[in-house]
């Protein structure tokens, strides 16, 4: 591991817990009523992390603001994933998740993570930055979704013109329910993957990922300021539980965070915190033509260019 690697990995160590803290406080001010559980764990194989859940708030039915550092050997499963063999990994980042109790207000996802690998040696063989930031709306408001990818687009423009096409367009394949045909929501930005090159040192890379997660905010509370307070009905509320079961689906089959979660023997209350607490699957449910939750679904499946 190089000066340059050594320093990265104590600096976005740092980033993250301060950003923890950062996004607990203003979420709590936006909810009014209920604040983060802190939950401190240790992994047995090397590492831990912090864990706050915030439930049962005016405006967050669930979410989690979780940090974690976690290292040591590289299991079997993932070795081959990687296709490395015999390798230590290190891997720390911020992973957040919010489900509103309004189904006027969209869930939002994000995270931002750095992994390194080491042959025996505990020489670096590998590093790089990966994460990003979707939305997840249960019904369409145009104004909230140009909102959200104007945010975006305006972080990654300082840093390369070509970062917000590329990155909104691997964040609409990836988060995407195969076998549902249908998008988990209306995208953003995911990256992975981000590594040394000619053109971008990893300082660059730290410095665009730590500026997305400083734009987190600016995308997401103003959406949640417009919303929170709209009166909702109980068929408004039952499509925003079943369409909280898409949200289950894509988490628990295709999403890669999970996965290497649960094969590393991460803490499994962090990693299922991403589950809504109520949900529904009803069976052969359609929405009626011509409404606004069908509007939805015609987006899903077919993504739009917001800006």
């Amino acid at each position: 591991m190089n000066k340059s690697e050594k320093t990265i990995k104590k600096q976005f160590s740092q980033y993250i817990k301060t950003l923890q803290n950062t996004l607990t406080s203003a979420l709590e001010k936006t909810d009014g009523k209920a604040v983060f559980t802190e939950d401190i764990w240790k992994r047995k194989e090397g590492g831990g992390g912090i864990t706050r859940v915030i439930e049962n708030g005016a405006v967050f039915e669930k979410g989690g603001v979780n940090t974690s550092e976690v290292y040591g050997k590289l299991p079997n499963t993932m070795q081959h994933y990687f296709g490395v063999k015999q390798a230590d990994f290190f891997a720390c980042g911020l992973s957040l998740v919010l489900h509103p109790k309004n189904p006027f207000v969209p869930t939002v996802h994000a995270n931002w993570r750095y992994f390194e690998l080491y042959d025996e040696n505990k020489k670096t063989i590998d590093s790089w930055f990966g994460g990003g930031l979707d939305l997840t709306p249960y019904y369409l408001f145009e104004k909230d979704a140009i909102h959200f990818h104007t945010i975006c687009k305006r972080v990654c423009d300082k840093h390369n013109p070509t970062f917000y096409t590329d990155f909104k367009k691997r964040c609409d394949a990836y988060f995407y329910n195969v076998h549902r045909k249908e998008a988990r929501g209306i995208g953003g930005l995911f990256f992975d993957y981000l590594k040394t090159s000619e053109k971008i040192s990893v300082e660059n890379w730290h410095h665009f990922v730590t500026d997305v997660g400083n734009h987190f905010l600016e995308a997401y509370l103003p959406i949640v300021e417009e919303r929170k307070n709209i009166t909702f009905s109980p068929a408004q509320r039952k499509w925003q539980e079943i369409r909280r079961g898409r949200y289950v689906e894509f988490n628990l089959i295709h999403d890669k965070g999970t996965l290497f979660g649960l094969k590393t023997n991460g803490r499994i209350e962090s990693i299922l915190m991403s589950l809504p607490p109520v949900v529904q699957w009803e069976y052969d449910y359609h929405p009626k033509p011509d409404s606004e939750e069908e509007k939805l679904l015609k987006v899903l499946k077919n993504p739009k260019d917001w800006v």
